[in-house]
């Protein structure tokens, strides 16, 4: 994960740049705001992935005398099945079709995202899937 970290924070650092000069040579406001956006978006990614790096096990990606199969096997814990993404697709749905229709559908539409919200986060504290 180091690596992938370093990457990021150094492809935030080009990103950085190429918006300075972007903004200065086009005085084109849309652009620009891209561009620092994805410079902003590229350093939380890096500064998770370095943050993430320093309390994890070093990965084979991290050993330059590694090979392909030392990084076989389970590589963390995926859900296998959860129903909470369906409803806020539901919820998000509703929700930009508020902006279409009218905004009172926020008002359906929020509560559906919150509990599809709240039962994903929550998941594995509740039911069979209750980690003990």
């Amino acid at each position: 994960m180091k690596v992938q970290g370093r990457m990021f924070i150094w492809l935030s650092v080009f990103i950085l740049i190429m918006a300075i000069v972007y903004g200065v040579w086009s005085k084109e406001p849309a652009g620009t705001t891209a561009l620092f956006l994805a410079f902003g978006l590229s350093v939380m990614i890096g500064y998770y992935l370095a943050f993430t790096a320093r309390r994890v096990d070093v990965g084979a990606q991290d050993n330059k005398n590694a090979d392909v199969a030392d990084d076989a096997g389970e590589l963390g814990f995926f859900s296998p099945h959860s129903w909470q993404p369906l409803s806020l697709a539901v919820g998000g749905a509703l929700a930009f079709m508020g902006v279409i229709f009218g905004w009172w559908l926020l008002y359906f539409s929020a509560p559906v995202i919150l509990v599809g919200l709240f039962g994903w986060v929550f998941e594995y504290y509740r039911g069979e899937n209750q980690n003990q």
